[in-house]
């Protein structure tokens, strides 16, 4: 079990994540509100500056969700 320090520590960085970048929270939202499931195929590319742009992506599994389950509910 999480101590309350570092619980309100994660919380911090969680909202200033999302004041940083709300479009991206925007999404992900969007995303997740319509479920992720098993065998959905998630893709990211991460693009440098002056630098070729770098793409992979994951397959989800089942337990790739159950991960994300726990993390939720750490993070309410």
């Amino acid at each position: 079990m999480m101590n309350p320090a570092s619980i309100m520590k994660i919380m911090n960085a969680k909202n200033k994540f999302t004041e940083n970048h709300p479009k991206f929270v925007a999404f992900l939202n969007a995303v997740f509100s319509a479920g992720i499931i098993e065998d959905t195929v998630i893709e990211i590319t991460v693009t440098r500056p002056g630098e070729t742009p770098i793409t992979t992506n994951m397959k989800v599994k089942q337990s790739d969700l159950d991960l994300l389950n726990e993390l939720k509910d750490i993070a309410n």
